[in-house]
Order: C-alpha cells, then structure tokens, then sequence
C-alpha cells in the first residue's frame, strides 16, 4: 500500500526512478480502485438507459478517479523507463500499433540498472547495488 500511496505523493514527479514492486503494486491497486468504481458506473449507465434519473451521480467517482490517475500513472511509468537506463520519451512505444504496448510491457518487467545511473541513484538502496557487484 505504501507503493500506491507513495506514487500519489509523487503525482507529477517525473524525474527520478521507480522500482518494480512500486510500479507494479501501483498498477495493481489501480487497477482494483478502478474496478471497483466501474461498478456502481455501469449501474449509473442502467439507471440512465432504464429511464431512472440520477445515475450520472454513480459515474462522477469513476470518472473523476480515472481523470485523476492519468497523471502518476504517466510518472511512474516514466520513473520505471528511468530505472532500466531508458529515457522517459519510450513511453510513446505503447503507440506502436499490435506490438508497442507489448514491448513497454517488457520495458517495464526488466530489472533496474544496479547502481547510480543518469536518472539518479538506485531506488533500492545503496546496500542492495553493493551486494548486486559484489
């Protein structure tokens, strides 16, 4: 959960570097928030279909929740690409039709760069990159 939140605190910070288990479990918990809030949305859709006014309320939490995350989500992707050595701009490879989304899909499984790299030290420490060369 520390992950999740940690991202937050970061909204737009896209310097820096992120580790996998910070971009991962944000992507996990992201996912589940969004989940969840697609819930009482799709029922907001039904009440609004169905003739029933109001249903638009249900959609404002979805909606605002996905708005809000684009941000950090963008952030920590970047910070992720800076872990592994590359520069932010990879992101746009997700734009490659069929194969982009799939290649920063691996971009983002590869372990970081051990050590200080250009984007900074390394996010899991000092003594974690001695024991890596060691």
């Amino acid at each position: 959960m520390n992950y999740y939140t940690g991202v937050w605190k970061k909204y737009a910070q896209f310097s820096g570097r992120a580790r996998r288990a910070e971009y991962w479990y944000f992507a996990l918990f992201n996912f589940i928030v969004t989940i969840v809030l697609a819930i009482p949305y799709y029922m907001g859709i039904g009440m609004v279909q169905n003739g029933n006014g109001g249903g638009w309320v249900l959609t404002l939490p979805y909606f605002a929740y996905c708005l809000a995350a684009i941000v950090p989500s963008l952030a920590v992707t970047v910070r992720r690409l800076h872990d592994i050595n590359k520069s932010g701009w990879w992101i746009f490879i997700a734009l490659v039709p069929f194969i982009g989304w799939i290649w920063l899909l691996v971009l983002t499984i590869m372990e970081g760069t051990s050590g200080e790299n250009q984007y900074g030290p390394d996010p899991r420490g000092a003594s974690v990159a001695a024991t890596a060369t060691a």
